[in-house]
């Protein structure tokens, strides 16, 4: 297989920690690092050629920490733990479980109800209940390792689509089964569930991923949600009438997400 090597001047501006370097050309970089010791390699020599100093410094660090790390008992391997930290983050487990929490509160309550002239509160909730997960997978004032997590070369899209995933996995299962139960058609609430969820990374892109979450959700509180109970009658965004404009709402999202996938590597899609 034939693989493309950093150049050596790349190698030499990253080695001396030239600011001029393009953000886009950083992220390319270490993430090849990460995959060819050839590079790596080359990497060590240049910061001994171009940074001196730095390199006298991890020399001595190194050396005080060889002999601990010789001496030091290897922590068991944790594989699942690790393999589960690249879809999901420890803040994110409360949110999820408020988020099935609400699930089967409005599915009892849809249960509980007078009968098919009620409108479903699981139909009126679905859409919008995976927007609380994306927003705590990809938020600085909820995860405690933001700064490590935005500072990694595999921060960007891949990362923020990872989250989502495994915050549609868990909800959704929850949601088809509650609409089999209260009779709910899935298509109803699928697609603006996906549709909600892509426009929140399209806007997450531009003012960050949780204020996206809390515009939509109030959006969507003040335009459907509060006067479908007011009238008990269903919005016309929630009818079968309404799917070929969350279609279009969807698609749209996702092109956003596409072209804009290099906003999602800066600190302010953690806003």
């Amino acid at each position: 297989m034939n693989v493309e090597h950093a150049s050596a001047r790349l190698i030499d501006e990253y080695a001396r920690g030239d600011t001029d370097l393009a953000a886009d050309q950083v992220w390319a970089l270490e993430a090849h690092l990460e995959g060819c010791r050839l590079c790596r390699d080359r990497l060590s020599a240049a910061v001994t050629a171009e940074a001196p100093t730095l390199a006298a410094l991890t020399e001595a660090v190194w050396s005080d920490l060889e002999h601990q790390l010789a001496t030091a008992v290897p922590a068991p391997p944790r594989r699942l733990r690790s393999r589960l930290s690249a879809w999901t983050t420890p803040a994110m487990t409360p949110w999820l479980a408020m988020v099935l929490a609400v699930t089967l509160l409005a599915l009892l309550l849809d249960l509980a109800g007078p009968g098919s002239g009620q409108v479903s509160l699981l139909l009126l909730l679905a859409p919008v209940l995976p927007v609380c997960g994306v927003a705590a997978s990809w938020s600085r004032g909820l995860d405690p390792a933001y700064e490590l997590t935005a500072a990694t070369p595999r921060a960007g899209l891949q990362l923020v689509l990872r989250r989502t995933a495994s915050v549609i996995a868990v909800v959704i299962p929850p949601l088809l089964a509650g609409g089999w139960a209260t009779g709910v058609t899935a298509a109803q609430w699928l697609l603006p569930c996906l549709a909600f969820t892509s426009m929140t990374l399209a806007l997450g892109g531009v003012i960050g991923v949780t204020r996206a979450a809390v515009a939509l959700v109030a959006a969507w509180a003040a335009v459907v949600l509060a006067p479908t109970l007011a009238t008990s009658r269903t919005a016309f965004a929630l009818q079968v009438e309404g799917l070929p404009v969350w279609g279009l709402i969807l698609a749209l999202g996702v092109g956003v997400v596409i072209a804009r996938r290099g906003a999602y590597a800066a600190l302010g899609a953690h806003r």
